[in-house]
């Protein structure tokens, strides 16, 4: 459903999950920027030599998928009026529905931001500026079985018998430092980054 803007502007769509699709985050290490491409393939090809299972979540995220998602969380759980959204280049969205009358409908507002906010799979506050929109972080899921030989970024092999067997194990954030791949969010633990960050 598109919204009618005044003063000769274009029309603007309402919110709610058809933007979901919109401004895809990347899966793919190649669309990760600098340095920290190279160190993230090689991390990522050590664990799976090593046997453990990778799964990439999301690695580049577009700024305005980024945008999208801040302000639909922020609608959604924050309280913050869908009328005072700054509006985004090349993102044509109207954050306030409205009622027959032409009023602004909190209620309706609030309920498409918080679809959005479900179909983002959002637990915390997204941030506008994060690594993920630098090209500079990757969520992945890490898991494995048994002890985990994992070589170091020099070719040193460390057995991890630890757990979790997942990507929250402390002695698997040493190993991925050496690849310049940085975990340092405990209650992010898909997250890896430049700097852990």
């Amino acid at each position: 459903m598109w919204f009618a803007v005044s003063g000769g502007q274009m029309p603007r769509e309402l919110s709610g999950m058809r933007w979901v699709s919109r401004f895809p985050t990347s899966t793919s290490l190649d669309d990760l920027k600098g340095n920290f491409r190279q160190n993230a393939h090689a991390f990522v090809g050590a664990l799976r030599a090593a046997g453990a299972t990778v799964t990439i979540a999301a690695t580049y995220r577009p700024a305005e998928r980024a945008y999208l998602m801040h302000y639909c969380f922020r609608i959604a759980k924050g309280g913050l009026d869908p009328q005072r959204v700054p509006a985004y280049p090349g993102v044509d969205i109207e954050w306030a529905h409205r009622d027959q009358a032409g009023q602004v409908d909190v209620a309706r507002s609030r309920q498409a931001a918080r679809e959005m906010a479900a179909a983002y799979a959002i637990v915390r506050q997204p941030a506008l500026a994060s690594r993920h929109t630098q090209g500079l972080a990757i969520d992945m899921r890490i898991a494995w079985t048994g002890t985990l030989r994992l070589l170091t970024e020099d070719g040193t092999e460390v057995a991890i018998q630890s757990e979790p067997r997942s990507g929250n194990n402390a002695e698997l954030h040493k190993v991925g430092e050496t690849y310049g791949c940085f975990h340092r969010v405990p209650k992010d633990p898909p997250h890896w980054s430049s700097d852990g960050r």
